[in-house]
């Protein structure tokens, strides 16, 4: 036993541990890749830290949910992964608890909401790495030209859509539910309608008559009536809507923060205001999590959590938040964002994170219905489509995948 726990790196000796780090990449070039931002922060907790090695490696958003759960099913866990869902892993038990890891005054730092989303059955696996908001985006240049103000319900929103449809905008609404993130647009959209992808105790509820009200409207309203753009929503995605905003295409859409600076670099002058509802400005803005988790094959809890402490200290969420424009996920770093001068542009998104409703990523079974969403939502839109059959469909995918956890 002595000769084991000598080697476990409490002892401070040099390289006793090496702790394995998969992260996603939040960069859009090799200049500001995730892989810089992690090897400085490495750095500079090893030259504290004699005992300790970190090891990181970037992945893309398009592999590194795929790496990790290749890595694990090979039984080749890395320590911890910095990735878009937890609840898998914590459902086999493969994951320490939150508890096991940070300080308390980490822990108490963390957002509320997004700790509690981070929870399986009331126990925090899921540790907040990063957040993001949505608000309405206008163009501030094609409205002013039609003399316009930005829409606080569905039916001036559409309205706006008619008139700048008329003066030739080519997508007055963009509605981007191709697959790469119709999940997002979704969600959006029947939060503003006063729905969700469940009800008030977290049972999915897809089909449920707001929701079916939601996209009717969409579709006889928006769709229907040409005011959302010459490529089907089923067929537009996320990232061709934001480069036809930044083009000047588009009249309104629904986006995050790092379209700020895609517009910016464009030289598009752009407006935000809170998603519209159905009679006035949504009550509810949607809020999107990724997640820290350290899986429990290779011990080391000591370490991986002294080290989350300094990763989750104000200082390097800060920095991590200001390098990618995304929102802080504990309350200090958000307190002295919501007051910085430099972060004002991120403020309007701050502002809505504590009003904000995540996706279930508590339930195994989410990522199967995000999948579907995915892969049907669009047909809901489309020409002889069904609003209320579509649902019904998802819903019926989304209580198989939930049985079958």
């Amino acid at each position: 036993m002595t000769a084991v726990l000598g080697g476990c790196g409490l002892t401070g000796g040099s390289g006793d541990v090496t702790l394995k780090l998969i992260a996603a990449d939040y960069g859009d070039s090799a200049a500001n890749s995730s892989q810089k931002y992690w090897d400085s922060l490495a750095k500079e907790y090893e030259s504290k830290h004699s005992g300790v090695k970190i090891e990181v490696t970037v992945y893309s958003w398009n592999d590194v949910d795929r790496k990790v759960k290749e890595l694990v099913a090979a039984g080749k866990a890395p320590d911890m992964a910095q990735i878009g869902s937890y609840a898998d892993y914590a459902d086999k038990g493969l994951l320490y608890t939150a508890d096991d890891l940070l300080s308390i005054t980490a822990q108490a730092d963390l957002a509320s909401q997004l700790a509690t989303a981070g929870q399986v059955k009331g126990v925090q696996y899921g540790m907040p790495f990063a957040a993001s908001t949505r608000l309405l985006f206008y163009n501030k240049t094609l409205f002013k030209q039609a003399g316009l103000t930005p829409p606080k319900t569905w039916k001036q929103l559409a309205a706006d859509a008619g008139v700048l449809k008329a003066r030739g905008v080519k997508y007055p609404y963009a509605l981007p539910l191709g697959p790469e993130e119709a999940q997002a647009e979704t969600m959006q959209w029947l939060l503003s309608g006063g729905g969700g992808y469940t009800d008030t105790v977290g049972t999915y509820g897809i089909d449920s008559a707001q929701n079916v009200d939601t996209f009717t409207w969409l579709k006889d309203d928006l769709v229907d009536k040409g005011l959302t753009g010459p490529v089907a929503p089923g067929k537009l995605n996320r990232a061709d809507a934001f480069a036809a905003f930044a083009s000047g295409d588009v009249g309104m859409l629904d986006g995050h923060p790092s379209l700020m600076k895609i517009a910016a670099k464009k030289g598009v002058k752009y407006g935000m205001v809170p998603m519209p509802g159905v009679d006035g400005e949504s009550e509810n803005a949607m809020g999107v999590a990724d997640w820290m988790m350290a899986f429990k094959k290779n011990g080391h809890a000591d370490q991986v959590g002294d080290f989350l402490d300094f990763v989750y200290s104000e200082k390097n969420v800060l920095a991590f938040s200001r390098e990618y424009d995304l929102l802080p996920v504990t309350t200090s770093a958000s307190e002295e964002m919501s007051t910085d001068k430099q972060d004002a542009d991120l403020k309007p998104f701050l502002d809505q994170l504590p009003l904000s409703e995540l996706y279930p990523v508590d339930k195994t079974s989410w990522a199967a219905v995000a999948a579907a969403v995915k892969k049907r939502i669009g047909q809901a839109v489309a020409p002889g489509g069904s609003p209320a059959a579509t649902l019904a469909q998802l819903e019926s995918t989304a209580s198989t995948a939930e049985n079958a956890e």
